[in-house]
């Protein structure tokens, strides 16, 4: 299994990362992406990746973090990127939800960012919250054709998943699919599985039966199993369906062993 989204980079996990990392292996998770959410931390994801054969990076300013961008943070990113083991630009995206940073500034970034996965020939990593429409507006832009990606810890609608999917990107889900039936359910039945991608989002979103504990990358299996009881086959399958996705999106080697 691949854990397609783990903030490992983040303090939650300062302490103990060894053996969280040990912990993934022995649950069967093979390969791990760090985003980043901002300049600091997505230097510690290129470090971690750096030091873990498993591990790859992602770089970029969360919305929450908009105002770091500008020049600098742009040849920053730049430079970062182009690290062996970068395999994304992310986590980047909208958030109007918490609107933490204002919202011109997170179009700016979100644009901006985009621009440079284009220009850079790497896949993105949305996040995407309360800002599904515009979003996808970005994202449909003509000067951006071609550009992949995944929606991650996705939220929206079939409706939306379709457009998305309709552009060559992918949809993840989280912990949040084993809470019960929701949006997530209809979502399922319009994406294809093939474009399916299996995360955590550590240190939040943590699955039943862990909920209320630190989420983190061995509990991947605990999405993997919901994912397979919601499309109706087996375990297995869904490994490799999302690990060909994530090998194709991500660059993660594809003939690694399954869980079994």
């Amino acid at each position: 299994m691949i854990d397609s989204h783990c903030h490992l980079n983040l303090p939650d996990f300062a302490e103990d990362l060894e053996a969280v990392l040990a912990r993934a292996r022995d649950a069967g998770v093979h390969g791990m992406l760090v985003p980043g959410i901002g300049l600091e931390e997505s230097r510690r994801a290129v470090s971690i990746a750096r030091e873990h054969a498993e591990v790859r990076a992602a770089v970029g300013i969360h919305p929450h973090e908009s105002l770091q961008w500008g020049d600098a943070a742009r040849r920053e990113l730049s430079e970062l990127a182009r690290e062996e083991k970068v395999v994304a630009v992310g986590e980047i995206g909208l958030d109007f939800f918490r609107d933490w940073s204002p919202r011109a500034a997170q179009r700016t970034a979100f644009r901006e960012q985009l621009l440079l996965a284009k220009e850079l020939d790497l896949p993105v990593v949305i996040h995407d919250r309360d800002a599904h429409d515009e979003v996808l507006e970005a994202l449909e832009s003509p000067d951006l054709a071609g550009l992949r990606g995944v929606l991650h810890c996705f939220s929206g609608s079939p409706a939306l998943a379709e457009r998305a999917v309709a552009l060559g990107f992918h949809i993840s889900f989280t912990g949040s699919l084993t809470y019960g039936k929701g949006k997530a359910d209809r979502v399922l039945r319009r994406v294809p599985a093939e474009r399916l991608l299996l995360e955590t989002d550590s240190p939040y979103m943590t699955p039943v039966p862990h909920r209320g504990k630190r989420n983190e990358p061995s509990f991947v299996p605990f999405v993997a199993d919901t994912l397979a009881e919601k499309l109706a086959i087996p375990r297995a399958e869904v490994c490799r369906l999302t690990d060909a996705a994530a090998a194709r999106l991500f660059g993660f080697p594809a003939d690694a062993a399954h869980d079994a």
